[in-house]
């Protein structure tokens, strides 16, 4: 078991590090970058309501502060499903627990400390109210709605994920930009034609290499020509 875990925190930092390099730079990972430089100048104190965000392994992660040096934040997490052991659960969750709960798809809104949150990472608060087409909600009605989901969460990586809930709990409307901008890469692939070719040559080898079936014929004809057409 923890071999596997090791292995998969390996191939997430693996395609964390392909993320940072040229072949899936864009726009937006440099207008994140802008807004980060932008942000280091000191903070005010954190106030109740306010949304916090930090780096956690391939994407940023999002809490709401809710006074008193604790967060409440929905993340993924394994260990419910593997014990119930309520002091284990309530311990600082890894990356190999959040990966896992990734995958497994069990998530909870929890309420830690500023410094189990950010597991060693810097906290800045996000100021993405200008950004959105609602005004935010008062600090106060933001933290008492981020309070009254604290629990088990249904949770999708794309569709339901931290940043959903903090937008949800600050605007009234859950939205990710993560998952727009993710999206609008993916699109960008799809739409690249080079993708089509390297699909085609794909399938073409695995019929030279497995045979003519079924199985690796209709891939071959079928991958491509859905990409030829969504671009």
């Amino acid at each position: 078991m923890f071999t596997m875990l090791q292995l998969l925190t390996f191939l997430v930092e693996k395609v964390s590090l392909l993320f940072k390099f040229k072949l899936f730079e864009s726009s937006w990972l440099e207008s994140r970058q802008r807004e980060r430089a932008e942000r280091r100048t000191p903070s005010p104190p954190l106030r109740r309501g306010d949304v916090l965000e930090v780096p956690r392994s391939l994407f940023t992660h999002f809490g709401i502060y809710l006074g008193d040096n604790k967060v409440a934040h929905l993340i993924p997490d394994i260990l419910p499903v593997l014990t119930s052991n309520d002091k284990l659960i309530s311990s600082v969750i890894t990356n190999e627990r959040l990966i896992l709960g990734c995958i497994y798809r069990c998530a909870t809104v929890r309420v830690d400390t500023l410094e189990d949150f950010a597991y060693g990472a810097s906290i800045l608060v996000n100021h993405a109210d200008k950004m959105m087409k609602t005004p935010p909600l008062p600090d106060d009605t933001v933290a008492k709605r981020a309070e009254k989901l604290i629990g088990a969460f249904p949770y999708s990586l794309l569709w339901s994920n931290c940043e959903h809930f903090v937008t949800y709990c600050r605007y009234g409307a859950a939205r990710s930009r993560q998952t727009e901008q993710f999206c609008e890469v993916l699109k960008s692939i799809i739409r690249d034609q080079r993708t089509v070719i390297v699909s085609g040559l794909l399938g073409i080898i695995s019929v030279v290499y497995f045979g003519m079936a079924p199985l690796t014929t209709l891939p071959t004809i079928l991958i491509p020509f859905t990409l030829w057409m969504a671009g």
